[in-house]
């Protein structure tokens, strides 16, 4: 049976609406923080992608230093050069079969 409050509306309807209005804060406050969560994370992505785009900037700087030694020493010493480059691949050899 139904029980009215003095003000007319049953006691099922205002547990309803304190249980609506409860969950609503709920989902405002998970939205609250999903977005700050969404912003960290933003946030941080951009700083990765910086960073990387850095780094991509410093390596190319390195190879192309590197590609011109190894044009220099090409030029000045091929005997030499072509020692380093043969001493390297056995050992690049010697490690990939260990």
């Amino acid at each position: 049976m139904v029980q009215n409050t003095p003000y007319g509306r049953d006691r099922t309807a205002d547990l309803k609406d304190q249980a609506t209005d409860q969950f609503e804060r709920m989902a405002d406050k998970a939205t609250d923080q999903f977005n700050k969560v969404a912003d960290q994370v933003e946030g941080v992505a951009g700083r990765v992608a910086e960073q990387g785009r850095e780094m991509g900037e410093k390596v190319q700087v390195v190879a192309d230093n590197f590609k011109g030694a190894v044009n220099k020493s090409v030029k000045d010493q091929p005997m030499a050069t072509l020692a380093m480059a043969a001493a390297l691949g056995f050992v690049l050899g010697a490690l990939w079969k260990s």
